[in-house]
């Protein structure tokens, strides 16, 4: 592609190619959205609205696309019985991933508390009877892709790709060829997938390590990391659900979620064991 636009936003790496050059109004519009999203929803900053939310309680207004990403969450939250919240911000911070990145646990694991006890998650609004803390990380970088891409797009960009550290999203003739990063060393891949117009996103255990057995996915029923599956890939037609899709393979079976969702997925097993879809567009290695 011709153009490539890098920055930094919500704590990862963004890279957007184009087949044309991106204006300046275009990346600075960009650079906003992300800031738009990151004073929303971000847990590490004391100045966004999840913040004031888990200092005071009470509701905080959302813009038109709350609604989406609050229905996804909901029911990635019902078919995985509970293992995917909003509302385990606050195990991640009790076990060191919390706004200073301190990295030391303070308590034990416990279940986060009760979706229906304490949160109301309505198309303008999401509203905490008492403070919480709030955690989008789930699907909320994929949505983020999303909205970056559909701006491209409504701006006439017709061959395009948004990529926020591996969770991407396309918009353009043909396809390409995304390599699976090995969850265990970097330097090689496990196989590949075909991209088209659509979004691939990518989850691992091991990318946000902070101490033995201490990682990101947290299973809120229980309040403990994850020990079974260590990556997940799954192809769909926006980034957002299949952010979140990779985030509810960590709990569900895939036949359960495929129940509700079209998607193609790849899980890796901590015992280096994989299973995909069936077919599968692209290849794993032996």
């Amino acid at each position: 592609m011709s153009s490539s636009f890098g920055f930094e936003a919500i704590g990862t790496s963004w890279r957007v190619d184009s087949g044309r050059a991106l204006p300046a109004a275009q990346r600075s519009e960009l650079l906003r959205l992300a800031e738009d999203y990151d004073a929303l929803y971000s847990r590490f900053r004391a100045d966004s609205g999840i913040t004031r939310l888990a200092t005071i309680g009470g509701s905080l207004p959302l813009p038109p696309h709350g609604d989406a990403l609050g229905r996804l969450l909901r029911s990635l939250h019902e078919l995985t019985d509970g293992a995917v919240s909003p509302l385990i911000g606050e195990r991640l911070a009790e076990q060191g991933y919390d706004a200073a990145y301190s990295f030391v646990p303070t308590t034990t694991p416990s279940p986060a508390r009760v979706w229906d006890d304490l949160l109301d998650w309505t198309a303008g609004t999401v509203t905490v009877r008492e403070p919480a803390l709030l955690d989008v990380g789930a699907a909320g970088k994929g949505q983020l892709v999303d909205l970056m891409l559909e701006y491209l797009v409504a701006e006439g960009h017709d061959d395009v790709i948004v990529d926020a550290s591996g969770d991407m999203r396309r918009s353009g003739p043909g396809s390409i060829t995304v390599g699976l990063e090995h969850p265990f060393d970097p330097s090689l891949a496990i196989g590949t997938l075909d991209l088209g117009t659509g979004a691939l996103c990518a989850s691992a255990s091991n990318r946000r390590v902070w101490g033995d057995g201490l990682h990101h996915v947290i299973d809120a029923r229980t309040g403990r990391c994850v020990d079974t599956v260590v990556a997940t890939w799954v192809l769909g037609a926006d980034a957002m659900t299949a952010d979140g899709l990779c985030t509810a393979l960590f709990f569900a079976d895939p036949a359960v979620l495929s129940r509700s969702f079209d998607f193609d997925y790849v899980l890796m097993y901590s015992d280096g064991r994989a299973r995909y879809s069936d077919p599968l567009p692209g290849a794993l290695f032996s």
